[in-house]
């Protein structure tokens, strides 16, 4: 049993670090220091208090850069290349009580579910930012929020019932991702044929239908 939280645990702080990076060091690191658990010896960094802060100033920073729409695109693109190395070290971390080997499994494994999280987030921002309402946005980015910390808690309280969960949001994940960006490419397609002003074949000179007028 004490392996699978260990896994539960590497697992779910390299889940939501493709979400929100930040929250997980920052509930990660609040736990640790108010005895709520017991964090692995590479991560009790993570109680700090100058890292408690800074991971809170970010995650302040984040809550309202996620919320616009197109910055959260351009947070998510920038955060390639924070949330992906930082899951994955994490990850790491969390196993390493189970030996090197399975910390460098973890760091494996743990990087390659970042990647996973971070894609599907990033590339679903995308496409809602396509509506011209702001609420779909918000109410994503909430959500988004609230599933971090509440998957951080059940990974460290119910691990078994995590990881059964985790496995299913890794099949909803494998099956998006092709969708998400087919969609991209289509919202991409779209923006630069507007930029360029050609029109589909086939259309009348104002878009309004198909041509039908004799050459």
């Amino acid at each position: 049993m004490e392996t699978v939280s260990v896994i539960a645990a590497t697992m779910g702080v390299a889940w939501a670090s493709g979400i929100n990076l930040y929250a997980a060091i920052f509930v990660l690191g609040w736990m640790g220091s108010t005895g709520s658990m017991d964090l692995p010896p590479d991560l009790e960094i993570l109680s700090n208090p100058l890292v408690m802060g800074a991971a809170a100033l970010m995650y302040c920073v984040e809550f309202f850069a996620d919320k616009v729409p197109g910055v959260d695109t351009a947070w998510d693109a920038l955060h390639t290349f924070v949330r992906i190395p930082a899951g994955a070290m994490l990850a790491a971390g969390a196993i390493s009580p189970l030996g090197p080997g399975a910390e460098l499994a973890g760091l494996i494994l743990g990087g390659a579910l970042t990647a996973g999280t971070h894609a599907t987030k990033a590339g679903s921002r995308v496409l809602i930012n396509t509506s011209p309402e702001p609420f779909t946005n918000w109410t994503a980015s909430v959500g988004e929020d609230i599933a971090v910390v509440a998957g951080l808690w059940a990974a460290l309280n119910h691990p078994v019932l995590f990881v059964v969960v985790l496995v299913l949001l890794i099949a909803l994940m494998i099956w998006l991702l092709p969708r998400i960006w087919r969609g991209i490419v289509a919202v991409v397609r779209k923006i630069a044929n507007f930029f360029s002003g050609n029109k589909s074949p086939g259309t009348q000179p104002d878009g309004s239908g198909p041509d039908t007028r004799s050459p």
